[in-house]
């Protein structure tokens, strides 16, 4: 049962790679290309560092793609057809997380396949890109050194997760050797160098949430989640706030205070009300990153200073020249 099961799993992994084919699994093996996309035009269009988004000069057939994303689902255990159209998840080749759509949700078959960082960025690099201050990064590791809770916000492909994963570089170097480390994603992105770590992703019968109060029993030192997006921001609040101090996440928002209101609006999916002063209570650190025709930049560094009824969250940026 078992060597069938290995011969089907080889199988469709070889199948899966002929139709990627050679120019598509060459960028998989770049470590500079981070994002691979395919339209509903055929048109792949790649994401790397320094160079931005472009054109691959490739273009696949509809039944290419439609082929793709059923080998995919099938890798999964699932199927793709009008009736399951998004198939999602983590492929065994890289580690990729892959989202395909297939009509009627699409008008043709197209697909996004996101690569885990595979170039683990410090904070200098940050500094030397131009993307940080040489001020504002001193804030962070003046945040990190206090153990501090740090939240990066920005958009769809803004970097949160490689500024995260810079951070967290940085606590590692900043921290005693036997320091351990909790990490929690939906796929495994982040690289940590930390030699006491366990890295968690959801699954189907665990969600954030659970895993989030499952690392309560994992002994942390310091708990991470890759993003925030339910009601694990609830359990992440209370984990930091009663002994499991500096942490990093990140959210999707478009500005600092934004992402302070979103998280505390998350909490109620957990079915309490708002907790507001909950979240003024531990997040320390909040910094907004943006993409821009010139790169990403960090825009915003605030401090979060307490919540009041009538102003709301109170907030003191970090004024350095950028």
């Amino acid at each position: 049962m078992i060597a069938a099961q290995q011969l089907q799993e080889r199988r469709l992994d070889e199948l899966l790679r002929r139709q990627l084919g050679p120019q598509i699994l060459s960028a998989i093996a770049d470590p500079n290309v981070t994002e691979i996309i395919v339209n509903e035009d055929g048109r792949v269009w790649f994401e790397s560092y320094g160079k931005g988004m472009h054109e691959a000069g490739l273009t696949l057939a509809a039944s290419q793609v439609e082929g793709l994303i059923g080998t995919v689902a099938a890798s999964l255990g699932s199927v793709a057809n009008p009736d399951n159209p998004i198939v999602e998840g983590e492929l065994a080749i890289g580690g990729i997380r892959f989202e395909g759509l297939l009509p009627p949700v699409a008008r043709k078959p197209c697909c996004v396949m996101r690569k885990p960082a595979q170039v683990l960025y410090t904070i200098d690099d940050y500094v030397r890109d131009g993307i940080l201050s040489e001020a504002h990064a001193e804030v962070f590791r003046k945040t990190i050194d206090d153990r501090l809770n740090i939240v990066i916000a920005g958009g769809t492909g803004s970097g949160k997760t490689t500024l995260a994963g810079a951070l967290i570089n940085e606590m590692v170097e900043r921290s005693g050797p036997n320091e351990r480390y909790v990490i929690i994603e939906d796929t495994l992105e982040i690289q940590c160098r930390a030699r006491n770590l366990v890295q968690l992703h959801t699954t189907e019968s665990a969600d954030m949430t659970r895993l989030v109060r499952t690392t309560m029993r994992l002994r942390p030192d310091r708990i991470i989640i890759g993003e925030v997006r339910g009601a694990e921001a609830l359990a992440l609040l209370k984990a930091w706030n009663t002994g499991h101090p500096g942490g990093v996440t990140t959210i999707h928002a478009n500005s600092a205070r934004a992402a302070l209101t979103r998280l505390s609006s998350l909490v109620q999916e957990a079915g309490v009300p708002p907790q507001p002063e909950l979240v003024a209570e531990t997040i320390n650190l909040l910094a907004f990153i943006v993409r821009t025709p010139a790169g990403r930049r960090v825009k915003e560094i605030v401090r979060v200073q307490g919540y009041d009824l009538r102003d709301g969250f109170k907030l003191t940026p970090v004024e350095v020249n950028s």
